[in-house]
């Protein structure tokens, strides 16, 4: 690049007699050369909110793959064509190039701008922490990525590492992280829009995510998610206030994705899918009105794979459509859930698996909008009950999970994969099986060959049927 801007000058200078400094031409008047820290922070918290947010269909099918939503007129997405919008490269791109970037860059910044050791040191360990939980997405989708040698701007061809190596890597980091927190030191104060820089939040927020990470691996390598989920629930999240999300703001450009895709876009392309509308009816779930709104006096969803007229249907809620409304990266009702399975593989985290769904399930009602006495009552339920619920603990668990996760479309794809309910089957005009994986970038096939050969060779197959090494069932 700084090639070409020479070049360039070079013409110029035939022109602008009054030039004699070619390397002025190289220098951007419109961006510092050194962006403070505080602002390579947030730099790398919006973007990866927003992709986790977004409803645009060449960034985020996730609501569309676990069948939340459906589309409309245009339903490639739910029968999970990955390739003619190349979703995959999107999705890569955005957390690498956009999120990982910038929080790296960050870091790197940091012992610049930054004299007190305290401060620094909690600084950097807000940004490792943002970065854990950006590659978890990365490992989560895909599997096998470049990690050790990315993110270096020198190497184009960066090997793939085992996806089960990096998983425990990051396990390592957060562990660092949280005990390098000091609630006695500032953070990042405004720069920071999950928690305005509260340390102690901080901690939470690091122990709730090492808490999913934990049981993420629970069937993989349960004595290992002991020790990790153990050791991270007496400081993870204890209520809705500490959820980690960002809430935006009312006015452009700072708006909720789904208000900027759905109404500033004008358009009338998803509905919510009669999956989860229809496990919710059989509940009488008191979350329907705040997740949809009705037709003709009830809650109807579209089926996913075929087209569906919007008008006759169940919509979206206004709520979700709001241009503040949150984007949220682990909440209070995530963790109990955890600790309610946790309890149910015999680790010891205190109380019993019915306290923690239950409270799972009411955290949930009550952050979306509704009551207490709505949340006893539908507990009561004997088909929402821990007690008399059907199924196994990982159905019970699973389906309310599905439920709670609503909007939240990668995190419950992560959950269903994991537990594997609510059983959900591929539209049957759908390209594939339901999806356990994305596949590679075209990018990466195209240009980083023999690393990304290697790593399907590893993984046995670049197809979206080839099981992550934690999903075993």
């Amino acid at each position: 690049m700084k090639k070409i801007l020479l070049i360039l000058s070079m013409v110029s200078v035939l022109f602008v007699s009054c030039r004699k400094n070619l390397s002025e031409f190289n220098e951007d008047p419109k961006h510092t050369a050194n962006a403070p820290s505080e602002t390579l922070f947030t730099t790398g918290q919006k973007p990866l909110a927003d992709w986790e947010t977004s409803a645009n269909v060449n960034n985020n099918i996730f609501r569309l793959i676990t069948q939340q939503w459906t589309e409309v007129t245009y339903v490639d997405e739910s029968n999970y064509d990955l390739g003619t919008r190349a979703i995959p490269d999107n999705w890569w791109r955005d957390l690498y190039k956009l999120t990982l970037v910038n929080l790296q860059a960050s870091k790197n910044q940091i012992p610049i701008d930054v004299l007190d050791a305290t401060e620094r040191q909690n600084k950097t360990a807000m940004v490792d922490i943002m970065e854990v939980y950006t590659w978890t997405l990365l490992v989560n989708t895909f599997g096998d990525v470049p990690y050790t040698e990315a993110l270096d701007p020198n190497n184009f061809f960066p090997k793939y590492d085992d996806a089960k190596t990096i998983f425990y890597d990051l396990l390592r980091r957060l562990d660092e992280d949280i005990a390098a927190l000091d609630e006695t030191a500032p953070g990042f104060g405004n720069a920071d829009i999950i928690y305005g820089g509260d340390v102690a939040q901080w901690i939470k927020f690091g122990n709730s995510l090492k808490l999913r990470m934990g049981i993420t691996i629970a069937d993989y390598d349960p004595a290992t998610a002991r020790t990790v989920i153990e050791s991270a629930a007496p400081g993870a999240f204890t209520s809705n206030a500490d959820n980690a999300r960002v809430v935006y703001l009312g006015s452009s450009p700072n708006t909720n994705p789904v208000y900027v895709d759905l109404v500033q876009g004008g358009r009338n392309d998803f509905v919510p899918a009669n999956t989860i509308v229809d496990i919710m009816n059989t509940l009488n779930d008191p979350r329907r009105p705040l997740y949809f709104t009705t037709i003709n006096g009830i809650y109807k969803g579209g089926v996913p794979g075929i087209g569906n007229a919007y008008a006759t249907l169940s919509h979206v809620s206004d709520a979700i459509k709001e241009p503040n409304a949150p984007s949220t990266l682990i909440d209070y009702a995530e963790v109990e859930f955890i600790l309610a399975e946790a309890v149910e593989r015999g680790f010891n985290v205190g109380g019993t698996a019915q306290e923690h769904y239950n409270n799972a399930v009411t955290a949930s009602i009550l952050d979306w909008g509704g009551t207490p006495a709505e949340a006893a009552a539908y507990l009561a339920q004997p088909n929402v009950n821990y007690a008399t619920a059907p199924g196994t603990y990982k159905q019970k668990i699973g389906t309310q999970k599905y439920i709670a996760l609503y909007n939240r479309g990668f995190q419950a794809w992560v959950e269903q994969r994991r537990l594997d309910f609510p059983a959900l089957t591929a539209p049957s005009t759908a390209l594939s099986a339901y999806p356990l994986r994305f596949s590679y970038p075209a990018a990466e096939q195209n240009l980083n060959s023999t690393s990304y050969n290697a790593a399907v060779a590893l993984m046995g197959g670049d197809e979206v049927n080839t099981k992550l090494f934690w999903d075993l069932f």
